[in-house]
């Protein structure tokens, strides 16, 4: 069954990755949210955050499944920050795919990136990752698999019965922000994520 879903990533420095994704026609364009153009974006940004806050609800109310799209840079995105735990509140099924080693226009890779996921805890203390899996978008196939991952997320989430409170952890380093701790805890694909 096909599963209505919104792709949060960094976009100005991964636009053009994410469109590979998006573009990859694994999904029915009906079914995809929270991809915009530019010009259409830079609009939405001038009319400031209120603005930006209502568009990311907007698009997230018919979805039910959230694929981040991990780039070098996305862990550090208060936006996708906020969409990550917008769609937890909202029963969205998560799902984590990385995208470091999709080409972008100049045929470029880029390097790993830290997982978001990793930085939003349950109030019970362990990281929203842990009921999330993460691919790789080239070395796992996503091309193939970007549906079979997506319906997996939404069985998981419709299937979870535990802990749904978020807390909020002050940050250190160079930026402290809000839902970031001291440093990421790593569950890199645990084998039952939801098994929390």
């Amino acid at each position: 069954m096909s599963r209505k879903v919104f792709f949060s990533f960094h976009f100005k420095r991964d636009a053009w990755r994410a469109g590979q994704v998006r573009n990859s026609n694994l999904l029915a364009d009906e079914d995809k949210y929270g991809v915009v153009d530019s010009a259409a974006w830079e609009k939405i940004e001038r009319e400031g955050d209120e603005a930006i806050q209502r568009w990311i609800n907007d698009q997230l109310k018919y979805t039910s499944v959230t694929v981040v799209l991990i780039g070098a840079e996305t862990a550090e995105r208060d936006w996708v920050d906020h969409e990550i735990r917008k769609s937890w509140e909202r029963g969205n099924g998560l799902l984590g795919v990385r995208i470091h080693n999709v080409k972008d226009q100049d045929s470029k890779t880029d390097v790993a990136g830290s997982n978001p996921l990793d930085y939003v805890f349950l109030a019970n203390g362990k990281p929203l990752s842990s009921l999330a899996k993460t691919y790789d978008w080239v070395t796992d196939d996503g091309r193939n698999s970007l549906g079979k991952w997506v319906e997996e997320a939404y069985q998981a989430r419709a299937s979870y019965r535990g802990e749904t409170a978020l807390r909020t952890i002050e940050g250190s380093g160079n930026k402290p922000r809000p839902g970031y701790g001291t440093g990421p805890t790593i569950i890199a694909n645990p084998a039952k994520p939801w098994a929390c």
